[in-house]
């Protein structure tokens, strides 16, 4: 996959996660990772979604989400990789939970936690 298709995929997905979840413009830390076709093993027709290809999608972030803002995400998601030349049977989107005491984005510090946000 080219670099500008990667780039486009992930700013695409930031853009959906601003835009569907609220998150802000600033909280932006990606991992795009390229596999040989080999290392990617995944059913073909699972649960009936035609793929023939496949991008991951795992997105981290506290819990507290309504239903109706993840499906929004999804959404979104599928309609950016659509346009950065990604098939929407071909997104794979999955996220994962966790509590505003699981984070610290630098210096030790549990920034998220109540109290723990520094004066900007």
């Amino acid at each position: 996959m080219p670099d500008p298709q990667r780039r486009a995929i992930a700013d695409g997905i930031h853009r959906a996660l601003v835009d569907a979840i609220g998150i802000p413009e600033g909280d932006r830390f990606q991992i795009v990772s390229q596999h040989l076709p080999g290392d990617l093993i995944f059913g073909k027709a699972y649960m009936g979604v035609e793929r023939r290809d496949v991008v991951f999608v795992r997105i981290i972030f506290v819990r507290g989400r309504s239903l109706e803002k993840k499906l929004d995400l999804y959404r979104r998601i599928a309609a950016t990789l659509q346009g950065a030349g990604v098939r929407s049977e071909d997104a794979f989107i999955t996220l994962v939970e966790n509590d505003k005491s699981d984070w610290s984005v630098g210096n030790g510090v549990a920034q998220l936690v109540d109290g723990q946000v520094p004066a900007a």
